[in-house]
This record gives C-alpha cells, sequence and structure tokens, in this order.
C-alpha cells in the first residue's frame, strides 16, 4: 500500500563570503560533491503535489479538493492523498464527500491510522461519540500515526459520552506521550486533533487533572484556570481532589483559587 506519497523539499544552505574564501584558501579541503547526491529537478506531478499542500496551508481548501482530484486520477489509491481530500472537503463543511474520502483512504490501507482517526473525528463532530470511540480505538490498535492526537481524540469523545474516568485515562496517556498535546497549534497536518466540547470548563477541569497527576504544576494551575473562567463551577473541588495531591500547594494552583468568580456568588449548582 502506498503511505509515502508526500516529498521532502531539499534544502539549500547558503555559504557566507568569510566561509567562501576559507574555501577558495584551502583547495584541498574542498568538499567533495557527490552528483548521486545533487537533488534532482522536480518532476511536474512533484511540483502539483508541492501546489496541493500549499493550497491546504494557505486554508484554500476548495482549490485544494480541485488539485487532489487531478492528482488522484493518475494514483487513485493513494491513501494519503484522498486522506488530504477528506481533510478538505471536512474544512468545508461537506462531511458526506469527506466521510467517502476517508473510507477510500482506509479501503487502500487498512492500518492507516491518521484516516480512521479522521473517520473518528467526524462522528465526533455530529456528537455520535460512540461510534467515534471506536473509530479512535480502532486507530490506537494499528499502532500507527500520531498517538498522542488519537488519544486525545479518544479522551474527548469519551468526555462527550460522559464517560468521565475513561475520558480522564485517555487524556493521561496522551500527556504521556506528548506533555504538549494540548497546547499545540494546529496546521495542515494528515490527522484531525479535537479541540472543541459541549462543556468547555468541565472539560479543561480534567484537563488540569490529567497534568496534576503526571505532577506538572504549571500546566495544572494554567487549565484549572482555564476551567474556572469557563464557568465551572466545581473548579474549587481541586482542594481535595486526590488527583491534585501532587501540585495542589504549589503557589501557581493556590492562586487560581484566590480569585472568587462572578457565578460563586449564584446559588445555582450544576
Amino acid at each position: 500500500m502506498k503511505r509515502l506519497a508526500f516529498f521532502a523539499i531539499p534544502l539549500i544552505f547558503a555559504v557566507t563570503p568569510a566561509r567562501a574564501q576559507e574555501a577558495s584558501d584551502s583547495p584541498d579541503n574542498a568538499p567533495i560533491i557527490n552528483p548521486a547526491e545533487t537533488p534532482s529537478p522536480l518532476t511536474a506531478r512533484q511540483k502539483d503535489e508541492m501546489r496541493a499542500q500549499l493550497l491546504m496551508l494557505r486554508k484554500d481548501y476548495a482549490e485544494a479538493v480541485k488539485a487532489y482530484d487531478q492528482l488522484l486520477k493518475g494514483d487513485p489509491k493513494n491513501a494519503p492523498m484522498l486522506n488530504q481530500l477528506g481533510i478538505a472537503y471536512q474544512e468545508l463543511g461537506d462531511l458526506s464527500e469527506s466521510e467517502h474520502a476517508y473510507k477510500k483512504a482506509v479501503h487502500a490501507d487498512k492500518t492507516f491510522a491518521s484516516a480512521i482517526n479522521n473517520l473518528g473525528a467526524l462522528e465526533y463532530s455530529k456528537q455520535n461519540y460512540g461510534k467515534a470511540i471506536k473509530y479512535y480505538r480502532k486507530a490506537i490498535a494499528t499502532r500507527d500515526g500520531d498517538r498522542a492526537v488519537i488519544y486525545s481524540n479518544l479522551g474527548y469523545a469519551y468526555f462527550g459520552h460522559r464517560e468521565f474516568p475513561a475520558a480522564l485515562a485517555a487524556f493521561s496517556k496522551a500527556l504521556a506521550l506528548d506533555p504538549d498535546i494540548f497546547s499545540r497549534k494546529s496546521g495542515a497536518g494528515a490527522i484531525v486533533q479535537q479541540r472543541s466540547a459541549q462543556d468547555p470548563g468541565m472539560l479543561y477541569f480534567l484537563v488540569a487533572k490529567s497534568y496534576a497527576k503526571a505532577g506538572d504544576a504549571e500546566q495544572a494551575a494554567h487549565y484549572l484556570k482555564v476551567a474556572r473562567d469557563d464557568g465551572y463551577r466545581n473548579f474549587i473541588s481541586a482542594k481535595t481532589d486526590p488527583d491534585f495531591a501532587l501540585v495542589i500547594k504549589d503557589r501557581r494552583v493556590q492562586q487560581v483559587f484566590d480569585i472568587q468568580p462572578a457565578f460563586s456568588s449564584d446559588e445555582k449548582k450544576l
């Protein structure tokens, strides 16, 4: 199955004037250039692939769809390109075409974790959390792809399904693989990462718990503050929550409790 659809753009290193002078003064020490290692000119197809990737980076998804459709005419079972086509359609809000492209990618490569994950992301967007969980677990079982993202997405799906202990466990696994998973900047990659939830305040409280269990006081304090500011009334429970035991005495965590949000005087409970 084809997986390596994309190519690396060769890096060209400039020689500074000082270095160039040194080289000219020492001809015996000049580097030997192997013609076999000289980057070959890009083929027309490689240029088309590069253009498609640039369109994704520019978020010109309508043109990216056209570009990938054209590329796939010559390679209809190219799983990575089908996956990128699915992402472009998803960004355009065409979930039907997006699902079709992802499924074709998985059919072309049954172990392509990114495409399996992205099918889960589609189900999550439709609030079909049970189906999303199945896709994410299937993606994890391939032992391929960006497992930190997949575990994070699994946590979101469990959270949507109101399975909070399972969500916390998935978040903890994601953090063990990548401590910066929740602060990653989105890009034009091959895998969709969840960024939203129905109850963001409570979700961020679970993220804070995950960092606290890992002993990361700085991030635990940050997400506890976000949970508080997003209206999660029970953020104060962190004071007695065993999962916060490793960090609860940290000054940064304690400072979160110093500010009483406006809803703290509201007698209505969650």
